[in-house]
């Protein structure tokens, strides 16, 4: 395929002083066009996948037997965590044709995936009308959620990233990191919004469901934006060349060295990351609807309002990867959320009835958040070669997301369910997070000086 034009791209060729080749440096308003579309579809997906999270409690009344009502609500977390076990695979199948096809393509295709099976969520009848094929619709509805999401997350991240300029690269990829925070942050003020407009009786009866339908027009307005993309710089200049992989799986999964850098990459980032993020806004969710047994609207408005606080922080930790590393940022966070969370939710029990104060301790839980994931679409950016580097930073980035940080609330749960120990399922986020320090602190290295260009224009072979 011959190599796409700078004035397609808007962008300014200028020359590489090591290797003399061209590089393509994107000038600052197409990069904000490039973060603007990325950042709104990525946010959209994740708006999709948590509407479903936020409402489990009364999903659950509708798609499963109510003898147990116990049973039933521990069933639609199982239900929420199948669409958290499946991102992986979705992360070898779209990271696949990401590397192979192109960032932009993979991401369109995901983002068609995620709204129609949400949409479908929306019109699904329930358990009275149709019995078992309910639940088991609702499954499979998931899985495709999971899927989707799977191969969304590294697409955009890698295409941001291939566009900003290596010394900002955590500032701008940060906006990415933003987009999970605000998509549960959308997902709560639509169920907040439609709920206060329908009053309690018909939004559970009927109108939670629009939330689901909603989803409809934001993924048509995103999927618009995103077909007027063009192609990453880098991977242009990779298929230019001949370079891109033929068979990115393999290559990711079956080069020792590049393997070994994923279960680094696991084990010393993305794990901790995805219970410190599970903890601080979803379990933090529960706790107080379930455990602390606060209104329904009130947890709802001290959730939201915490992560509207919280979400420059995102921007702010990124940012600051970028002068001082991603690595002690992210392991820092990781200690404070062990550290901390006994503590917080200790003191969320003992100031149940204070709105103020439980937004203050859950904005305490955000910032845990803000520390670990600012910074780790640069770093998972930079850890990996270019030809695979869609699958590569998808692997780690899912599993220890989806299926370390996805099963949490089902653990956590069931282990307090089991013990009648209301912090029990604590144990989990915090044994999680201190192997992710320690295993960070041992083998994680700091790649925040990497230059992605240097890369294609250093080995002709890559």
């Amino acid at each position: 395929m011959a190599q796409t034009s700078p004035q397609t791209l808007g962008v300014t060729p200028s020359l590489s002083r090591e290797g003399g080749g061209e590089r393509e440096v994107v000038d600052s308003a197409t990069l904000w066009k490039v973060i603007f579309a990325s950042a709104g579809g990525t946010m959209i997906e994740w708006y999709d996948f948590y509407i479903f999270g936020s409402l489990a409690a009364i999903i659950s009344t509708h798609f499963f037997p109510q003898d147990n009502p116990t049973a039933s609500f521990l069933l639609t977390l199982g239900t929420f965590a199948t669409g958290f076990v499946v991102r992986p695979f979705g992360a070898l199948v779209f990271g696949r044709i990401g590397d192979i096809v192109g960032r932009k393509y993979a991401f369109l295709v995901t983002l068609l995936l995620m709204g129609g099976a949400t949409a479908l969520i929306g019109i699904l009848p329930t358990y009275e009308k149709i019995g078992l094929i309910a639940p088991l619709a609702l499954v499979l509805i998931r899985l495709v959620q999971g899927l989707a999401l799977g191969g969304e997350y590294g697409g955009a991240a890698v295409y941001v990233a291939e566009h900003a300029p290596d010394e900002k690269r955590g500032f701008y990829t940060s906006f990415i990191q933003i987009t999970a925070t605000l998509g549960l942050f959308v997902s709560l003020a639509v169920i907040l919004g439609t709920r206060l407009a329908l009053g309690e009786a018909d939004f559970k009866e009927w109108g939670w469901r629009i939330p689901f339908l909603l989803s409809v027009i934001l993924v048509g307005v995103s999927f618009y934006v995103r077909t007027r993309l063009k192609e990453s710089p880098i991977f242009s200049k990779l298929k230019a060349q001949g370079k891109t992989s033929a068979a990115p799986i393999k290559d990711s999964l079956g080069n020792k060295r590049n393997w070994k850098v994923i279960l680094i990459a696991l084990f010393g980032a993305t794990a901790g990351q995805g219970v410190v993020w599970y903890t601080g806004q979803f379990y933090a969710l529960y706790f107080l609807q379930n455990t602390l047994k606060v209104p329904f609207i009130t947890a709802t408005i001290i959730v939201a309002v915490a992560l509207a606080l919280g979400m420059p922080f995102f921007v702010f930790f990124g940012a600051l990867s970028d002068r001082i590393g991603r690595k002690k940022i992210m392991l820092a966070g990781n200690l404070f959320g062990a550290i901390g969370f006994f503590p917080v939710f200790w003191a969320m029990k003992q100031n149940a009835d204070s709105p103020a104060v439980l937004t203050a301790l859950v904005f305490v839980l955000v910032l845990f958040v803000t520390m670990v994931y600012g910074p780790i679409a640069a770093y998972l950016v930079e850890a990996f070669p270019a030809k695979v580097r869609y699958t590569s930073l998808s692997i780690p980035y899912h599993l220890g997301n989806g299926v370390f940080g996805g099963l949490l609330p089902l653990i956590a749960s069931s282990v307090t369910v089991a013990t009648g120990n209301i912090y029990a399922g604590l144990i989990y986020p915090i044994a999680i997070a201190l192997i992710t320090v320690v295993v960070g602190g041992v083998f994680l290295k700091e790649r925040s000086d990497v230059r992605l260009w240097d890369e294609i224009e250093r080995d002709p072979a890559a």
